[in-house]
């Protein structure tokens, strides 16, 4: 079944641009889509794709019969290209590649030079760049004369969550819209849609600020319970009853985390993986505290959340620096338990 703009959930304001521009035969040919992960700009991507490649659409939806629409819906489209960053790997000749940016030598064969060749369908061309960021700055620079003046009947949508990542260049010469954070109590209600478990669906849309696709991931990669079980300790060490071994249980939780994402892709680092996790669990801790700090009346307890905060902040910065993460681990959970 084909995905509409109507499907989309809580981006109204991105969705009635593009219907707008649709109708009135103005969509521009290169777009980006900026926000946070997970609020839905893949889904709208892949839905604006099967829109702008029907043969006979109806308004604004797909006729869900023409050749193009039943090659959509099967997944097989020829004239539909999604880049993403497993890309690395296949075009890397050594093999050994973990898949850090996306270089000309993806960019060139996946979107340059089939932009360049006319559709197989007829229908015109649609490629969407996942995680446009990891272009750097020799891919993106290829890219310009491409987002210029595509051939033909194209659509090129860059899909990022820092906008800031992306050169000056490639940004004058698309099509900005932004993509908000997701009501949470939206996220709840889709969530429970979908058939989980309403405390479940509770926490993962709190935890995950507004975004439908890291509350599903996190479901998926056991991130929840894991986060319930931090809040409790963080509160019990801020309170000065530290648990037994915070550093022990942080590196258990980042190790399981690890462990999905290698189940999901053998080729990932397990080193990277695990800082990953480690991250993760440090930011939903961030999280946590941020929450509390409206509810501070106390000039010391304030005082104590904020120090908290710059520990897990300098936590994450040592280990962006690669600083040993036993060592990291542990002044973390020093400074956590305050007087």
């Amino acid at each position: 079944m084909l995905t509409l703009l109507s499907d989309i959930l809580g981006q109204d304001a991105a969705i009635k641009w593009l219907a707008d521009a649709y109708q009135a035969e103005r969509l521009p040919h290169a777009m980006i889509f900026a926000g946070p992960v997970g609020v839905g700009k893949a889904t709208t991507a892949r839905a604006l794709a099967a829109l702008f490649l029907c043969q006979k659409p109806k308004g604004l939806v797909p006729c869900g019969k023409c050749e193009s629409c039943r090659a959509f819906g099967a997944g097989s489209h020829p004239d539909y290209h999604v880049i993403t960053k497993e890309l690395i790997r296949y075009h890397d000749k050594t093999g050994k590649s973990k898949g850090i940016d996306l270089s000309i030598h993806v960019l060139r064969p996946e979107l340059i030079e089939p932009a360049g060749r006319k559709p197989s369908l007829g229908g015109g061309k649609v490629f969407v760049v996942e995680q446009a960021e990891l272009m750097n700055v020799q891919a993106q620079n290829a890219l310009l004369k491409t987002l210029e003046e595509p051939a033909g009947r194209t659509l090129i949508v860059l899909l990022t969550d820092q906008l800031g990542a992306l050169l000056p260049t490639i940004r004058s010469r698309c099509q900005t819209l932004r993509f908000s954070p997701l009501d949470p109590e939206k996220v709840r209600k889709e969530l429970e849609r979908r058939g989980i478990d309403k405390s479940l669906a509770h926490d993962a849309a709190k935890l995950s600020r507004g975004s439908l696709g890291t509350a599903l991931k996190w479901i998926g990669d056991g991130v929840i319970a894991p986060a319930r079980e931090l809040a409790g300790q963080v509160d019990a060490a801020m309170a000065g009853r530290p648990p037994q071994d915070l550093p022990a249980w942080l590196k258990s939780a980042s190790d399981a985390y690890a462990q999905k994402q290698l189940d999901r892709d053998e080729l990932a680092s397990k080193d990277q993986a695990t800082r990953e996790g480690l991250t993760l669990y440090l930011m939903i801790a961030g999280e946590h505290i941020r929450g509390q700090l409206a509810a501070q009346g106390d000039p010391t307890q304030l005082e104590g959340a904020c120090g908290a905060i710059d520990a897990i902040v300098r936590a994450e910065r040592y280990l962006d620096a690669n600083v040993n993460t036993a060592v990291v681990l542990q002044q973390l959970a020093l400074a956590l338990q305050r007087p």
